[in-house]
């Protein structure tokens, strides 16, 4: 009897091993650097060009695994609830639509998945993992131990947010996402994120953007036509204008790869 329920718990402990996916984040900020970095963001004197909400951010390995989650506000009540999922769907699409020679950022993709658009039907392509997404308990989210992390999220998000990281040697790494603001107010701040974790070395062999210092940039390119929402986007990665002050800023914010990449905040 006693051998027989030690074979049942191995094989317990084997199924919940069996469900375990092992992250490449050794390279990649921890919860509290990405927490920090997103917070200096966010709260940025010049603003983003949007409402000045809270905000989630993820972010994912090359593979596509969440290393880690973290929010602004003071608890996770105080920015969208909805957005934890969407900023990880963002970090999964920059990820998996970048390259070493070409990084592609979520706003880049608007106008090309829209109706007639060359990659139109691409959100409906990577199904956003339900399991994972919504697995509890929910006051773990946007802690260290947020139940997204060493799980591949999935999904395809069309709208800003979400940016490819690349190392100061220009390896592609993996990629964040931020959402809880207008989208173009959360690529603004996912910007200038990804600029204070230091992993904005992004190459400019091939930039959508227009802007070899900024390849993969938000585009406001889309010139609106009679009877067409969206309009045409002359470049064909052309990203709709939320408010004027966020199309300022992101044609100040600082240039891809810097210099010297900024300190990272000091993690016991």
């Amino acid at each position: 009897m006693k051998a027989s329920v030690i074979n049942l718990m191995l094989m317990g402990s084997l199924a919940v091993a069996s469900n375990v996916i092992y992250a490449n984040c050794s390279d990649l900020p921890t919860h509290s650097q990405l927490q920090a970095a997103l917070k200096a963001a966010q709260s940025n004197a010049e603003g983003n060009g949007g409402f000045g909400l809270q905000m989630w951010g993820t972010i994912v390995d090359r593979d596509g695994i969440v290393c880690a989650v973290a929010f602004t506000g003071d608890n996770r009540g105080s920015q969208w609830p909805g957005s934890r999922v969407i900023s990880a769907q963002k970090a999964n699409t920059a990820n998996a639509f970048s390259l070493p020679g070409l990084a592609l950022s979520t706003a880049n993709l608007y106008t090309a998945v829209q109706p007639g658009g060359s990659l139109f039907g691409l959100q409906e392509s990577n199904p956003v993992n339900v399991e994972a997404a919504y697995k509890g308990p929910s006051h773990k989210y946007g802690q260290a131990n947020d139940p997204l992390v060493g799980q591949k999220i999935g999904g395809v998000n069309v709208f800003g947010g979400g940016l490819a990281l690349y190392n100061s040697e220009k390896v592609l790494v993996g990629a964040i996402g931020v959402s809880g603001d207008s989208s173009c107010a959360d690529h603004n701040i996912a910007w200038r994120t990804r600029n204070g974790l230091g992993l904005d070395f992004v190459p400019k062999a091939t930039s959508v953007s227009g802007d070899s210092s900024r390849p993969d940039n938000i585009v406001y390119d889309i010139i609106s036509q009679d009877g067409q929402m969206s309009g045409t986007s002359k470049s064909g990665w052309g990203h709709p204008v939320c408010s004027n002050a966020a199309k300022v800023i992101a044609t100040g914010d600082p240039l891809s790869s810097p210099p010297i990449p900024p300190e990272l905040p000091v993690v016991p």
